[in-house]
């Protein structure tokens, strides 16, 4: 059985990025799913003195340790001023400095979703032109604007963007 990694970039505890990386994963079949949230990682701000005064935390090894067991991840990113959410970032700058390749070469589905109509759409092409260069495989990508209106415990409200999500679903879960 496949195990099956996901998350939202955000440590709000009302993240509609992790109530969608959720749902998503949830919905693959026959996988070993583990559920994160971010703030189970929480690490101090990056910092090369720090770095070499006290080592990397604790918290950034856990994290890596978490990415390299499994076989695929399922992330969806907050958008904060059209970039990765600060805490997401400081997170991965630090796993960084354990190994380079965060993403140890593993499947990913790469999501976003935001209250706008660009649903994180900005965030979303930094991840898929970054990601790849620190060792994930993108096989699918997907963003869900408007996320209050898009999206219900149900699922995707709008016809073709459910249709749309579907497809990307299915391609990330034929890669694994």
């Amino acid at each position: 059985m496949k195990r099956i990694l996901a998350f939202g970039g955000s440590t709000s505890s009302t993240s509609i990025n992790k109530q969608f990386a959720h749902y998503a994963a949830h919905l693959l079949k026959d996988v070993d799913l583990t559920l994160i949230d971010l703030n189970d990682f929480d690490v101090p701000l990056f910092n090369v003195d720090l770095e070499k005064s006290e080592g990397l935390p604790e918290n950034a090894l856990r994290f890596k340790q978490c990415i390299e067991s499994m076989d695929g991840i399922v992330v969806s990113l907050a958008e904060h001023n059209g970039n990765y959410a600060a805490a997401f970032k400081n997170l991965i700058d630090w796993v960084s400095r354990i190994e380079g390749k965060i993403w140890s070469e593993k499947k990913m589905f790469l999501m976003a979703t935001s209250p706008g109509g660009r649903g994180g759409a900005s965030v979303l092409e930094i991840a898929l032109a970054a990601f790849p260069r620190y060792g994930a495989s993108i096989e699918a990508s997907f963003s869900l604007p408007s996320f209050s209106e898009n999206f219900s415990p149900e699922g995707i409200k709008n016809e073709e963007l459910a249709k749309s999500f579907a497809e990307q679903l299915t391609k990330f879960s034929n890669s694994i």
